[in-house]
């Protein structure tokens, strides 16, 4: 067993591939192996595990976390999503630039984002189930976020013929401001 890892967009952005085995009873693959990983470059202790299901049209994000940011490896297990991140890492050469790309539970292509991006994603089909394996824990009084539709981001969501579904708190967040300190965190992204 063994992922083929490929960088994506960004600084610190990884494309990760696993080995799916098919044959006629279904398919098989190893979507976490530390020692894999390890010789991958990412050498990370996961500490949460979060899985949501959503339906066509639903649009979660963008989120992060000010002092507790998370490296989430992230996967959909089915269906498919346009998966979005925006780099909030001051000193990085991408700072307030985003990055996307669809995943799905045909190809089983996962995406690690380290911490120091905001992230989020737009259901493409009529179910989409992601899961995602998180460095630091959820922390609901550090959380923060962006404006999914921000015109300063310009992120290019695609465009399923009617607006998305969005949580009434993610339709309060704020636009990107670049004179903003997103992460005030000891020796962290900021």
């Amino acid at each position: 067993m063994s992922f083929a890892f490929l960088p994506f967009a960004m600084d610190g952005l990884v494309l990760i591939q696993p080995d799916v085995f098919e044959d006629a009873r279904g398919s098989f693959l190893e979507s976490w192996k530390a020692d894999s990983m390890a010789q991958g470059g990412l050498d990370l202790l996961f500490v949460q595990d979060n899985q949501s299901c959503s339906y066509l049209g639903v649009l979660r994000g963008l989120h992060y976390q000010r002092r507790h940011p998370q490296g989430k490896l992230v996967r959909t297990i089915a269906g498919e999503v346009f998966d979005v991140v925006v780099d909030l890492r001051r000193a990085s050469a991408s700072f307030g630039k985003w990055a996307g790309l669809v995943l799905s539970g045909e190809t089983q292509t996962m995406l690690y984002v380290p911490p120091g991006f905001a992230h989020g994603f737009l259901a493409l089909s009529a179910k989409a189930i992601v899961a995602y394996k998180c460095t630091d824990y959820y922390s609901p009084e550090d959380e923060a976020g962006l404006r999914w539709d921000d015109p300063g981001l310009g992120i290019a969501w695609p465009d399923l013929g009617s607006p998305p579904l969005i949580s009434p708190r993610d339709s309060c967040l704020p636009c990107f401001d670049p004179e903003a300190r997103y992460f005030d965190l000891l020796g962290r992204p900021e």
